[in-house]
């Protein structure tokens, strides 16, 4: 198994971050610093991250969180601010599944299935997640709703176009499979719809629901049959 592969079937992050992490030279394999996240090894590799050594995760578990407001969705903060990973009581070495902003709430899975997270969170996949926008300035018109519906400019290139529902005057519904920094906010704003709140309500085919702010809750069996069924592009 490649050695990125590995790291995330242990519960350290996903594939993709886990690559990150080996080219810090933050992994050792044998009791050498391995840069290569191509790697192959196995659990007789003696692999280790920041000098712990790792097993592959036997049970994989995913959690629904309801993100509160300045709450960041890291594993660990160098500020020592609370984490998502703090709001569930589990031992194993459980991660986010992608991010939301400080200051945005709602709906963030963990887990500690790296294979899964890196799917939820690849753009190929085009996994959709649903938030609602309160919005300053003007009512929304229809031509800010064309706009968001087509695709909008922003600094690092054009959006794919995005599900649009207008819910108020002032509240939007959107749906988007990307993931682009602070994408929402910047969308709303290059079209002149200044973001006051926002919150994610859908996350694939799981929905927030009634669950409290910071509040979390481990997904069932069906549940989590829809969430990898999402996670390999089914309809």
């Amino acid at each position: 198994m490649r050695l990125a592969k590995y790291l995330a079937h242990a519960g350290v992050a996903s594939r993709r971050a886990a690559e990150q992490l080996i080219a810090e030279g933050r992994v050792t394999v044998g009791g050498a610093i391995v840069t290569d996240p191509a790697r192959d090894v196995d659990e007789r590799s003696d692999v280790a991250f920041d000098g712990e050594p790792l097993r592959r995760e036997e049970s994989h578990v995913v959690y629904a969180v309801h993100k509160p407001a300045g709450v960041v969705s890291t594993a660990q903060d160098t500020h020592g601010r609370q984490t998502v990973v703090d709001l569930v009581k589990d031992p194993r070495r459980l991660y986010p599944v992608g991010r939301l902003d400080a200051d945005t709430t709602g709906l963030i899975l963990l887990t500690n299935d790296g294979e899964l997270a890196n799917r939820l969170t690849h753009p190929r996949f085009e996994v959709p997640k649903t938030y609602r926008a309160s919005l300053g300035g003007s009512a929304i018109s229809d031509r800010a709703l064309r706009a968001l519906r087509t695709g909008v400019v922003l600094e690092d290139g054009i959006t794919a176009p995005a599900r649009v529902r207008r819910l108020a005057p002032h509240t939007l519904e959107l749906t988007i499979h990307e993931g682009r920094k602070r994408q929402v906010r910047r969308m709303c704003e290059a079209v002149g719809l200044p973001v006051k709140a926002l919150v994610r309500t859908r996350f694939g085919p799981l929905e927030l629901g009634e669950l409290k702010p910071g509040r979390s809750r481990r997904l069932t069996a069906g549940e989590l049959h829809a969430l990898r069924d999402a996670a390999r592009g089914a309809p």
